[in-house]
């Protein structure tokens, strides 16, 4: 039988926490790597069994990666705090690591708005991973790079993704500037015609192919604020191009 290790970062996070350990209690290994939270969430983690890694947060691939040495087990599941493992999906990780197909698994995250999941608007994200010779690159949306085949699970992860309207927006505007500086970095350049063009099909894209109808008002309000976050990024990238930020 192959073994779990499962690593959760956290700062801040005592109202989130404790569900989150007990949703992969059943991992033989629990990290939890903590950038020196000021609440209760230290005091929540020690009731538990788990490892405790303390380290200042300077990005998130580089946070994962510094618990990554601390995981013994064959398999690591990368999980955030507001994150749950439901029943369906703990059967489907332990089934799929010790079916030897693949080296790496994505789960499927479906969006938390509105007081409900909407299960038209979801990612596929790789969590599920080999240990040896996996690590993270990337500052914000930081990615997962291992060596091999990567498979998915189809049972959900609960993930309360977002806690009201103005924490959706305010984490499109943040994630909106540094998107736009690694672009300007890249060399990319922003017209009006991305302005026009790019949000207009990201809301056709998350409304109409993706089926965010069928979720109802709170998936036209997913469509609407993420086509905003397209227009807030390329919008910033002409202030950086403009020299006005």
């Amino acid at each position: 039988m192959k073994t779990l290790s499962a690593i959760i970062p956290t700062y801040n996070e005592e109202a989130y926490i404790e569900r989150a350990l007990l949703s992969v209690a059943f991992a033989d290994e629990i990290i939890v790597v903590d950038s020196f939270s000021t609440d209760k969430t230290i005091d929540i983690v020690s009731t538990f069994d788990c490892k405790i890694v303390q380290r200042k947060f300077d990005n998130f691939s580089n946070q994962k990666n510094h618990a990554l040495q601390f995981a013994t087990c064959d398999w690591v599941l990368f999980v955030d705090a507001d994150e749950r493992i439901p029943y369906k999906l703990q059967s489907q990780i332990l089934e799929a690591i010790n079916s030897g197909k693949h080296s790496g698994y994505k789960l499927k995250f479906p969006h938390f708005f509105m007081n409900r999941f909407l299960y038209h608007h979801y990612n596929y994200v790789t969590r599920l991973v080999l240990r040896s010779d996996c690590h993270f690159e990337g500052s914000v949306h930081e990615k997962l790079i291992i060596n091999g085949s990567i498979g998915k699970l189809d049972a959900p992860v609960l993930h309360y993704t977002y806690k009201g309207l103005q924490h959706y927006i305010n984490k499109k505007d943040s994630y909106a500037w540094f998107q736009a500086e690694q672009m300007k970095k890249k060399g990319k350049k922003a017209t009006y015609f991305h302005l026009a063009f790019k949000p207009f099909y990201r809301f056709f894209s998350s409304y109409i192919l993706r089926g965010g109808f069928r979720d109802g008002v709170p998936g036209l309000a997913v469509a609407g604020i993420n086509a905003y976050g397209v227009f807030s990024r390329y919008a910033k990238l002409i202030l950086l191009q403009k020299g006005l930020k």
